[in-house]
């Protein structure tokens, strides 16, 4: 389980350096390598990081290429307001209604012709925003449904366009896997077979590893007791 976790930690190690280097190096067989679904192994391998993570100490600034961060570079004059508004915990003003309304002049102005005058104007710009606000809805009722349905439809077409992308891309993503599974599936087959003459191999050199020390023992007692070495035969006779 140790090796599977060091497996683990190196590879996610490399993914980053090689990620961080601007390099595409795969070095796992997620299709052929075997162990990492095993209890425990995940818990070791996320330990193993967070340690390394906590004696991980950055000897420089990694941002310090960025320009310097503006927050409020997409304030508005009027958010900018709101903002110093709230910060100094003012109440928000409350919606004016006075255009909608019709006073009459103060009860001081009542012979002044100039304040009616000013209460006539503002009586016509209401009345005004009002036939401004019919001919609207006039408008809506005439063209709002052929607008709406030719909205619906490009939405229709935007979605079936959306879809045929996504389906296209899912069936090219299904093909990746489906040739980096049959890689990796021969490549897994083609490592078990160089595993198994590596074996060979191993246990070929032990065994002659086996018998030059076998040899090397009997030159020993040779070296000890000559007598060893003369042909049987010859003491029969």
């Amino acid at each position: 389980m140790i090796d599977i976790t060091y497996k683990v930690v190196t590879h996610a190690k490399f993914f980053l350096a090689v990620k961080m280097a601007g390099e595409i190096i795969v070095d796992a067989l997620p299709y052929i390598d075997q162990g990492y679904d095993e209890p425990g192994v995940r818990e070791a391998a996320f330990a193993m990081v967070e340690e390394e993570c906590r004696r991980y100490r950055p000897t420089k600034n990694y941002l310090e290429h960025l320009p310097p961060l503006n927050v409020s570079s997409f304030e508005t004059p009027m958010i900018h307001n709101e903002f110093e508004r709230l910060q100094n915990r003012l109440p928000m003003d409350t919606l004016s209604m006075k255009r909608y309304e019709l006073p009459p002049p103060p009860s001081g102005k009542l012979n002044e012709v100039g304040a009616w005058l000013e209460c006539v104007d503002n009586s016509q710009a209401q009345l005004e925003h009002q036939a401004v606000r019919i001919l609207n809805l006039q408008l809506m009722l005439e063209y709002c449904c052929p607008a709406w349905q030719r909205y619906l439809q490009t939405l229709t077409e935007l979605e079936k366009n959306a879809s045929k992308k996504l389906a296209d891309l899912r069936q090219q993503l299904q093909e990746v896997n489906w040739q980096r599974k049959s890689l990796q599936t021969k490549g897994g087959e083609e490592l078990k077979n160089l595993e198994a003459k590596w074996v060979a191999l191993v246990s070929h050199n032990y065994e002659i590893e086996q018998a030059c020390c076998m040899a090397e023992e009997y030159l020993i007692q040779l070296k000890q007791n000559p007598l060893l070495h003369q042909n049987p035969q010859q003491d029969d006779n």
